[in-house]
């Protein structure tokens, strides 16, 4: 496990365990793919709570739900948000961590009835940590007009439950292809953006196999970005539409 004041982060939307255009089911090669990066919070987007039908059809499908597979043996604390329910199932967004989770909550800031969107919230005790860390992992609209809404959703909730000094991150899969939330993060929440931070650019995270749009982001406030980067390549191009995003922060 990383030392306790610096944290490694990975982001990664995984297609509910399908490859790029539903070619195959892939989550098993997902999971030892997470593993391998050891870190110490996993923000993950697209994730299965539950679906009957590829249950019944699939014949590797897990008993357990997709977050409480990934996670296995690495991390033993988890909170899963359901934001999409549907006849065979439900999915959302899910935070896996090696460190105590004390609280979480899941927030609908859905802006239309095509996508089901929430703010996975959770509070993480950090040994040697002073104060709390705040964690919120989100997906955000494929419109600009959602997108500018759930913003003001996602500001109003820190001003009102985050406290200016305990540290923050967000991570998770913003549809920001035009790059306009930076600006309002920074300005409204004083958030900055890891490897814009570090590289004066946003990462190109999607789609996998030849990353262009700069869809991926973590976000953070106490901290210090000391490394970003895409998880591009093999096995990262066979296995979800999206590359994970990777970045190790330090508490300052």
């Amino acid at each position: 496990m990383t030392q306790p004041h610096t944290l490694k982060i990975l982001s990664y939307n995984i297609h509910k365990g399908f490859s790029s255009y539903n070619r195959a089911y892939v989550l098993d090669r997902i999971r030892e793919a997470v593993k391998q990066v050891h870190a110490d919070v996993v923000f993950l987007q697209e994730v299965l709570g539950d679906h009957q039908r590829h249950s019944q059809r699939i014949p590797n499908w897990p008993d357990a739900p997709q977050f409480e597979y990934l996670a296995d043996s690495v991390w033993h604390h988890y909170a899963y948000g359901k934001n999409a329910v549907y006849d065979a199932g439900h999915h959302g967004n899910a935070i896996l961590s090696k460190y105590p989770i004390t609280s979480w909550d899941n927030i609908d800031v859905s802006t239309n009835p095509l996508e089901n969107r929430g703010l996975l919230h959770a509070v993480l005790d950090v040994p040697r940590y002073q104060v709390p860390l705040h964690v919120i992992c989100l997906h955000l609209d494929l419109l600009e007009r959602g997108r500018r809404l759930q913003v003001g959703y996602l500001t109003e909730r820190i001003r009102a439950v985050v406290p200016d000094q305990e540290p923050l991150i967000i991570a998770g899969d913003f549809n920001d292809w035009r790059e306009r939330i930076s600006e309002r993060m920074l300005s409204e929440l004083t958030l900055q953006e890891a490897h814009f931070d570090l590289h004066d650019k946003h990462a190109r995270t999607f789609p996998s196999w030849m990353p262009m749009l700069k869809l991926d982001r973590v976000y953070f406030r106490g901290f210090k970005a000391v490394g970003a980067r895409v998880l591009k390549g093999e096995p990262w191009k066979r296995l979800s539409d999206h590359a994970a995003y990777w970045c190790e922060l330090e508490l300052v």
